[in-house]
C-alpha cells in the first residue's frame, strides 16, 4: 500500500482509512461462503459433544452395572441367610433360627435397595445426550431467526 496525501493538509500520511464509514451488509454470496465454512465446523462441535455425552453417559451406564451386581451379591447372600434360616428352623425350634432370619432379612432388603439404586442410574432418560439435542434445536433457531 502506498502512502497518499493526506486530503485534510496536515502532515502525514493518509492511508484512506475513515473511522466514519458508513457500515456495509455483506452481499448473499458472502454470507453462503461463510455459511459453508461454519457449518462444517458446527457439525464437528455438535458431533464432539455428543461423543463426550455418550462417554459421560457410559461411565454412568458402568457405575449402574456395578451397583446392580453388587447388590444382587448382597441379595444372594440375603437369600442364603434366609435359607439358613429355615434350616435352623427346621432343625431347632430355638433362637438361632430368629438371628439368622433377622440377618437374612436385614440383608435382603438392603440388596433389594441396591438393585433398585442401580436400575434408576439405567433408564433410557438417563442416556439420552440431552446437552447435545438442546443445542442442536439453539442451533436450528438460530439457522432460522437469521435467515427469511
Amino acid at each position: 500500500m502506498s502512502a497518499q496525501p493526506n486530503p485534510t493538509g496536515t502532515s502525514g500520511t493518509y492511508t484512506g482509512a475513515s473511522t466514519d464509514a458508513p457500515h456495509i451488509e455483506p452481499s448473499v454470496g458472502t454470507l453462503l461462503k461463510q455459511l459453508m465454512r461454519e457449518v462444517p465446523a458446527l457439525l464437528t462441535n455438535e458431533i464432539a459433544l455428543a461423543k463426550s455425552e455418550m462417554r459421560e453417559n457410559m461411565q454412568q451406564t458402568k457405575a449402574g452395572m456395578a451397583s446392580v451386581a453388587t447388590g444382587g451379591a448382597v441379595l444372594m447372600g440375603g437369600f442364603v441367610m434366609l435359607l439358613l434360616a429355615g434350616v435352623y428352623a427346621l432343625s431347632n425350634v430355638v433362637a438361632p433360627w430368629l438371628a439368622a432370619l433377622i440377618v437374612g432379612a436385614v440383608a435382603t432388603l438392603i440388596g433389594f435397595a441396591m438393585v433398585q439404586a442401580g436400575k434408576k442410574k439405567l433408564q433410557s432418560e438417563s442416556l439420552r445426550p440431552d446437552r447435545t439435542i438442546g443445542s442442536l434445536r439453539r442451533d436450528k433457531d438460530t439457522i432460522r431467526g437469521r435467515t427469511p
